[in-house]
């Protein structure tokens, strides 16, 4: 069974070989083997199979130039290394390189020869055959290229734990030990190409892309992570398509349709070269340009593309490449090539012939590479890069540094360090294990490896601990997940003012190693759009939000497609495209544009408005007018008039109108916590004192006028003690309100934010309503009871109390502030302090007015009327006037009765008054004694009644003549009546209080 065995994996090995003759493999003995996998050809012949007969291994096709390049970086480390005294002494690398076509189907084709020989050296078959010829079995593979074909490779190799190391494979999958055991790299994976990607989006301001990749598991994996990236940073995608090398027309129509129809400007492909030629000369085909192409690195370079008849469609393109290394004595070796001295490497034949578009005639028809060129050429069709005309034969003597094609470009080495770099990792693990001291090796109880007999599972183990430095100084250990962390360089592809090539300028790098938000670096100076336009292009779905507004949803559209909407009132945007507006703090507001926040008006009753101006002049214009009448009582204080309206309360009521206009400037200006603390108290106050003197003037004159005969003990009580005591006694209890109030909830000053949105009013918050209430109330409380007594003595003579006056003065006081009361409650702001202060000055204009202008009035301008007989004659026509009711009401009394009984019609009236009530006078005086009365000083007065007119005449002489006028007056008034007496001598007993 066992024999059976061998004899079928030397059979299959056997027909593998045949397969791959010597031209179509690079092939060197040594004493360690090492495998490689590179993409000579960019793909196969299309070829139905119609098992008529034995299927035939597929052709490759369309040489590529770069694969070739690749593989010469391997042979030439491999050469570097075995030349090299330090590394692996007196050991002889050797190498198998087979052309994987870039499909899997070839490459696992060669990776079976890798497997069966290894296995065939496993199974330990010498003793059986003479293995003269035996090759040793392969430790490790570099390679493949494409991160399809990589990872059915790995997923071969890593049944055997055959190391791979990828020189170009950047998928993320391939991360995944657990599927992929044995796969190591020499490139970042796409992770961080991907992050990059969303990166440059973002820092162009683009938010609107398509996306295109690579139906494999190098696009497919690339563009899920750009997805991901992209939805953090809000870039919308408008399409996504899968393309491949393969797609038939039908489906690469499609595709192209999408891009035509897309508004997205910027499309980002995940794809190799040769997955994306067909899709690119479609769009070539019908001429779409406008698009902004972000490359990933599989074809970032890509000599596919980079083609200056493309350079129109694809001149804008931004791509992502490998950082370059230097390689010592690469370009030497490169130009070294040729077919007869390279006589290890296989594919030199070829690649002389498709350098110089020759073919050369020594080649064996039996070789599949000559068999495929003459075939082609009896069919008129070309292998790579010639075309149906006939080939002319090689000389050998063609120059290669005479011809321009990708493999001479070395200027950057990317892909080729890679492989370098793949290369020597492998050594550096073989020198491990070379230098490897037993009881500190990696194995078992600290074993080491046979470097004789070494085997791949061996060298894998020391490559996942491996850590060196490379020809750059720069340090060289795989990570936990097999992969090297690398940086990438940005390029831009501009078009050569020499030789109108496709030329690769690294604008800009982005550093896997720096913090997030520092990684990328671009020099935008250095870009060239559409090939010549510095301008960046615009790839939104909306234009930019200006500052002031904000991306507002569409409904049933992608976030990216918005409308602008303006920051509302109060909140701002000071940047482009803002997702939300910020609110400005508190005591700040929007301005017009809503791009930044300005500091809030502030507002209150100032002095410099021209509304305070007003309220300060009036309140001014109070303060001098209650000046100038308390300076006219002062001055005029001894005259009757002053006297007659109690000169001491007198003062005491205006310079309580002073307080009342000098607190109505408290309300204006900046409201502070002490002024809000002390304008109410001193309104407050003010009139209170104010009305607290009118009242206990009105009140002393209504009872002194009422009283009966007034005695010494009425003298006393209404002098000037009680009065001061009754007004303090008022004026306390709106004290003791003031001071409970500021106690318990005093005002302060308050910035009221709520009342308008872009002012703060200042103004001041009265603590607690109910005690204001009351002090108002308590206030409107006295007015009442003032307009009460007011009303009640409407009659007494107009020198003492001015009834009409204080009762009008009264009725303004009250309309002003039942007025006040709806009109502080419906305004607010320094509307609220201007409505007090008009009904301030209101109330104190009105009192100042109504009680003292007319006595001004008569000091000033009518000096005539401010004598002691003016007043005496007011004060004893009043007294006149009493008496009269009284006889008349005690005359119709007393005819009422007789009239009853049946007596007298009429009755004398006993009195020195005349009445004509349809009657001569009963007691006439003499005719000397009416002229005597009319010469002197006196008045006369006429009182109608219903039933008839009494004229009081009164004559007052010099107070040195008192006594004869009183000796007089007692005999023209020897007849008065008793009731009437009683009247008289009341008032009379008032002229010593005047």
């Amino acid at each position: 069974m066992t024999l059976y065995s061998c004899c079928l994996i030397l059979l299959l090995f056997t027909w593998n070989t045949a397969a791959y003759g010597p031209n179509q493999r690079a092939q060197k003995k040594g004493d360690i083997i090492l495998g490689g996998l590179f993409p000579i050809h960019f793909g196969v012949a299309a070829k139905d199979q119609d098992l008529k007969s034995r299927p035939e291994s597929v052709e490759c096709i369309r040489y590529n130039f770069r694969g070739f390049r690749w593989l010469q970086a391997m042979i030439f480390a491999i050469e570097e290394i075995n030349s090299s005294p330090n590394l692996l002494p007196n050991m002889t690398l050797g190498y198998r390189i087979f052309d994987t076509c870039n499909t899997v189907s070839k490459a696992l084709e060669a990776t079976l020869s890798f497997v069966a020989q290894n296995k065939i050296d496993s199974l330990n078959l010498d003793e059986f055959c003479n293995c003269s010829e035996h090759i040793p079995s392969t430790i490790a593979v570099v390679g493949a290229t494409g991160s399809g074909v990589s990872t059915a490779v790995a997923n071969l190799l890593g049944l055997f734990y055959i190391p791979q190391v990828s020189y170009a494979s950047s998928s993320r999958l391939l991360s995944n030990k657990n599927q992929f055991k044995s796969f190591l790299r020499t490139i970042p994976n796409d992770e961080h190409q991907a992050t990059a990607m969303a990166d440059i989006i973002e820092y162009f301001r683009w938010n609107w892309v398509g996306t295109i990749a690579a139906d494999d598991d190098y696009g497919r994996p690339g563009i899920e992570k750009f997805r991901e990236e992209a939805e953090e940073r809000d870039i919308c995608i408008d399409f996504s398509e899968l393309i491949s090398q393969y797609s038939d027309e039908e489906e690469i129509q499609q595709v192209v349709e999408v891009i035509q129809n897309s508004t997205a400007r910027v499309i980002v492909v995940f794809s190799s070269g040769p997955d994306l030629e067909p899709l690119i000369k479609e769009i070539v085909r019908r001429n779409i340009t406008g698009k902004i192409w972000l490359a990933s690195e599989a074809w970032a370079s890509s000599s596919l593309i980079a083609m200056p008849e493309f350079f129109r469609v694809i001149g804008s393109t931004i791509g992502f490449a490998l950082k370059a290394g230097q390689i010592p004595g690469f370009r030497e070796f490169l130009q070294k090539v040729h077919p007869k001295k390279s006589t290890n490497n296989g594919f030199a034949k070829e690649f002389w012939e498709e350098t110089f578009n020759c073919y050369l005639p020594d080649g064996s028809k039996n070789s599949p590479a000559s068999a495929s060129f003459h075939k082609a050429h009896e069919e008129g069709l070309g292998t790579g890069n010639g075309t149906a005309a006939f080939r002319p034969p090689c000389t050998g003597d063609e120059n290669i540094t005479s011809v321009e094609t990708p493999y001479m470009d070395y200027t950057h080495l990317r892909i080729s360090y890679n492989v370098y770099l793949a290369v020597y990792s492998i050594a550096h693990a073989l020198q491990d294990i070379y230098t490897c001291t037993p009881g500190k090796g990696l194995f078992t109880n600290g074993s080491c490896a046979d470097i004789k007999k070494v085997e791949a599972w061996q060298v894998l183990k020391h490559l996942r601990h491996l850590n060196f430095t490379n020809n750059m100084g720069e340090q060289v250990d795989f990570d936990e997940f097999g992969d090297l962390v690398g940086n990438y360089s940005i390029i831009n592809w501009h078009l050569s003012p020499e030789d109108g090539s496709v030329v690769f300028e690294e604008v800009g790098h982005y550093n896997v190693y720096a913090k997030k938000g520092e990684r990328l670096f671009i020099n935008e100076n250095k870009i060239l759009w559409s090939g010549f336009s510095k301008e960046v292009p615009f790839s939104n779905c909306s234009r930019d939000c200006l500052p002031g507004t904000r991306k507002g949803i569409i409904e049933g559209e992608p976030t990216c497609c918005f409308e602008c909407v303006d920051c509302p009132d109060g909140e701002y945007s000071d940047e482009t495209d803002a997702s939300a507006c910020d609110k400005c703090p508190e005591d700040y507001w929007s301005n017009e544009n809503h791009t930044s926040c300005i500091p809030k008006q502030i507002e209150f009753l100032s002095w410099t408005e021209p509304f305070g101006i007003a309220l300060t002049l009036f309140a001014v214009l109070g303060i001098f007018l209650t000046s100038f009448v308390l300076g006219v009582f002062t001055k005029f204080r001894n005259t009757p008039i002053v006297k007659a309206t109690n000169r001491e309360l007198s003062y005491l009521l205006l310079f309580s109108l002073l307080c009342c206009f000098s607190s109505s400037l408290f309300f204006i200006g900046e409201p502070q916590n002490w002024t809000c603390r002390l304008r109410q108290p001193a309104f407050g106050i003010s009139f209170v004192l104010c009305i607290s003197c009118i009242l206990v003037k009105t009140n002393r004159v209504l009872l002194v006028f009422e009283a009966k005969i007034p005695t010494s003990l009425h003298r006393k009580w209404w002098g000037l003690n009680l009065q001061f005591l009754l007004v303090f006694l008022c004026t306390f209890v709106q004290i003791v309100i003031c001071v409970i109030w500021l106690y318990t909830a005093p005002p302060s000053s308050y910035r009221n934010h709520e009342l308008e949105d872009e002012i703060i009013f200042i103004t001041c918050h009265e603590g607690s309503l109910m005690a204001l209430g009351f002090l108002i109330g308590y206030t409107c409380l006295l007015a009442a009871i003032c307009f009460f007594f007011a009303f009640k003595s409407r009659k007494l003579p107009e020198n003492f109390n001015e009834a009409k006056f204080i009762t009008f003065s009264m009725l303004i006081f009250f309309i002003v502030w039942i007025s006040f009361i709806p009109a502080y409650a419906s305004t607010y702001g320094k509307f609220v302090s201007a409505v007090e202060v008009i009904a301030i000055l209101a109330a104190s204009f009105g009192l100042l007015a109504c009680i003292f202008f007319n006595k001004v009035y008569i000091i000033l301008f009518k000096p005539s009327r401010n004598t002691i007989e003016e007043v005496r004659c007011s004060t004893a026509a009043h007294a006149f006037k009493v008496a009269a009711r009284a006889t008349l009401r005690r005359s119709n009394v007393s005819r009422k009765r007789s009239n009853s009984l049946g007596g007298s019609t009429g009755s004398t009236p006993s009195s020195s008054i005349s009445s004509k009530s349809n009657h001569e006078d009963p007691f006439p005086l003499p005719a000397s004694a009416e002229r005597q009365r009319q010469q002197q000083r006196g008045c006369k007065q006429k009182v109608s009644f219903g039933s008839g007119t009494v004229t009081l005449s009164l004559s007052f002489e010099e107070p040195q003549k008192n006594a004869m006028a009183n000796r007089n007056a007692k005999r023209r008034n020897s007849l008065e009546a008793q009731n009437s007496d009683d009247s008289l001598m009341r008032h009379r007993a008032l002229l010593p209080l005047q």
